[in-house]
């Protein structure tokens, strides 16, 4: 185990033109799976870009297994795997023989014929990229960033666009990397690959981290749990409100659809129910539900769509 951190940003930023990307960013990520997560335009490829080294920073600095990721780019790349959101591969040639020419750029990797059949690529080995599906490009590009053995491995967006068994296999597979001692950032817009899969999750934006913990600290970070129940739309939610204990909240999230955060235990959820009985309100669906990763990003960096 790597007792210093496997990637260290500090104060990084990066401009494109008059557009700051990346403002003053901070970010520490140890041995194990660290998901970056952020609304589109946040700063996260920029900032695995950084990383990787494909950016230069304008002011900061970045180290990853301790290296400078551009003055020691030499060192460094034999240690380090990278998926790219796209990219990466000649567009005629051959998925089996892309895949074997990157094994061979290693002094150990891993088994070409066994990598090629765990995912699912055996059918279009003869293939050229350019004529391949995207989840076969998807696929191909991961099997690219793990076949050399690395010991940290950058993957951007693997599971887009893959069909459900591909991406449980994917999931596997960096089950595996991880018992195997190699540590995985992994950006991703599936909240429950996230859980799924995350020791440490990472959420941006604005250029900023604005969290970091792991996914049970960051969801313990808002309410440890969530009282939700159906009813007739209009409730008068702050004679609810005034019943409940005082570290309490209610709202109605759509008509109909209510929410009850807090310390929410058998006390709490007789009282609503008394509640609901004082006021003549039968409760079609009742449910306690944990705190999600996705409730926690959603609270963070707000519900509206961004370009």
């Amino acid at each position: 185990m790597r007792s210093e951190p496997v990637v260290h940003v500090h104060g990084l930023v990066k401009r494109y033109g008059t557009r700051t990307a990346v403002d003053g960013l901070d970010l520490t990520a140890a041995q194990g799976v660290t998901a970056v997560l952020g609304p589109n335009g946040a700063g996260k490829t920029t900032t695995i870009e950084s990383c990787e080294g494909y950016r230069r920073p304008d002011a900061g600095t970045v180290r990853v297994l301790g290296l400078d990721p551009r003055r020691q780019a030499r060192e460094l790349r034999p240690r380090m795997g990278v998926m790219l959101q796209s990219g990466g591969v000649y567009s005629g040639a051959r998925a089996e023989e892309m895949l074997r020419h990157v094994a061979g750029l290693h002094a150990h990797p891993l088994d070409v014929g066994a990598l090629i059949e765990r995912l699912g690529l055996g059918s279009c080995g003869r293939t050229a990229y350019r004529r391949l599906s995207g989840g076969q490009q998807q696929r191909l590009a991961l099997a690219m960033a793990v076949v050399g053995r690395p010991e940290l491995v950058f993957l951007d967006e693997p599971t887009a666009g893959l069909d459900p068994q591909a991406r449980h296999a994917t999931w596997d597979l960096v089950r595996e990397l991880r018992a195997d001692g190699v540590s995985v950032i992994l950006t991703t817009h599936y909240m429950d690959e996230a859980e799924q899969l995350a020791d440490d999750v990472a959420i941006i934006d604005a250029g900023r981290v604005i969290a970091h913990g792991s996914p049970d600290e960051l969801c313990r970070g808002g309410a440890e749990n969530t009282l939700r129940f159906t009813g007739r739309p209009g409730l008068d939610v702050a004679s609810l409100l005034k019943a409940l204990p005082t570290d309490s909240a209610a709202d109605e999230l759509v008509p109909g659809s209510y929410r009850v955060s807090g310390k929410v235990n058998p006390q709490l959820l007789a009282t609503v129910t008394s509640w609901c009985a004082q006021h003549g309100v039968m409760p079609e669906r009742i449910s306690v539900e944990r705190h999600t990763l996705e409730d926690v990003f959603l609270e963070l960096t707000g519900r509206e769509l961004r370009g």
